[in-house]
């Protein structure tokens, strides 16, 4: 149990933290507005979707960086977590962006994604050519520099420590990036790949897509890369790694059941996007495992299917609820959220800095949205 008043300072640094981090990602944009614009204003839309994307969300992985900073003794007031937390919500947005071109999303957070902010542009414009095709390429080139953003804040947050802590740093960011990409890579090849017969090995595939396209870069990396820019040995960052992988896990089990059973007024997407999509989650291979043959042929006959009637999505709905698979998809969650509790109560840290990841770890799996 964390102490009160160790709650209620872990409370006020994170405010005060975030605050910081908004006047940093403002300034930012404003440079480098400037300097695109300087090679044409016809580019500055480029900056303008990124920014408008950036302006969203829970800074989730911003916060994490910090009290992973903080964990390992950094500083309260110290730019170098404003950076390197910049630099997080930078790469995240490129996710974003990337990630809705793959999965054809039309929305995010409850606005166009940014593939179609650019199609509507060419559309509305009266241009030439294909504006679909348009909109897809102008994303893919916003996604990138939105990778070249964080690329740019994370140098300057490296920069600024001893050097074994900004080769350690280096080397996690190195490594989210590169598991971020295959994550991807293995979520698109499992929605096409014949499927997996055996339940235990279905299962297996998709915890790994979970591990590697969210999991560890949502939540274990951004701790981890706190940690190192303040100095943390490897041990220390192995006991951060045991408390955060496992709220990662959660976090993503959680993305996945509010994808069939969320709210689209909270949520922002559609009911049903997973299944639209293809998504071979977690939540389909349980369903699998524990349906009729003849429930999985339907189950195997509607995902990926773009067309899907709301009837359908109540089923397959119906079906994860009925198989007892959105039951055990909550059991998984709430295992995951003791092994993580377990491991962040023998963190060797202070008990404002455990406050302050024990929030963040409720608020990743105790959501709506």
């Amino acid at each position: 149990m964390t102490p009160p008043d160790a709650s209620a300072a872990a409370a006020q640094q994170d405010r005060d933290f975030s605050a910081r981090l908004d006047e940093r990602i403002t300034e930012f944009f404003a440079r480098e507005r400037e300097r695109v614009t300087g090679i044409s204003p016809h580019a500055t839309v480029l900056v303008d979707a990124i920014e408008d994307l950036t302006r969203g969300g829970k800074r989730l992985r911003a916060r994490l960086c910090f009290w992973g900073w903080r964990a390992a003794g950094g500083a309260v007031a110290d730019d170098v977590a404003v950076s390197a937390a910049a630099s997080l919500e930078l790469f995240q947005t490129a996710a974003l962006i990337h990630d809705d071109i793959l999965d054809r999303s039309d929305t995010r957070r409850g606005k166009p994604s940014v593939h179609r902010v650019f199609e509507a542009l060419h559309r509305d414009a009266g241009w030439s050519a294909d504006a679909a095709h348009f909109g897809v390429s102008a994303a893919v080139l916003t996604g990138d520099m939105s990778l070249s953003f964080a690329e740019q804040l994370f140098a300057d947050a490296a920069a600024r420590v001893p050097a074994d802590a900004s080769a350690t740093a280096r080397h996690i960011f190195s490594t989210m990036r590169t598991e971020v990409m295959a994550g991807q890579y293995l979520d698109i090849h499992a929605e096409v790949a014949p499927a997996i017969g055996d339940p235990d090995e279905q299962l297996e595939r998709a915890m790994t897509v979970l591990r590697y396209k969210s999991a560890k870069y949502s939540v274990e990396h951004p701790v981890s890369i706190g940690a190192a820019l303040a100095g943390a040995d490897s041990q220390f960052l192995a006991e951060c790694s045991a408390f955060a992988l496992p709220v990662g896990e959660a976090f993503q089990l959680r993305d996945d059941v509010l994808g069939v059973f969320g709210d689209p007024e909270t949520t922002g997407k559609p009911a049903g996007d997973d299944i639209r999509e293809g998504k071979r989650t977690a939540l389909i291979a349980l369903c699998a495992a524990t349906s009729s043959a003849e429930d999985v042929a339907w189950l195997e006959s509607v995902l990926g299917r773009a067309d899907l009637t709301e009837d359908e999505v109540c089923r397959a709905r119906d079906l994860m609820r009925d198989s007892g698979a959105h039951a055990r998809s909550e059991e998984l969650i709430a295992s995951l959220v003791r092994t993580a509790d377990t491991q962040l109560a023998r963190l060797r840290t202070d008990d404002v800095a455990r406050a302050g990841l024990q929030a963040l770890a409720d608020a990743a799996v105790r959501r709506a949205k």
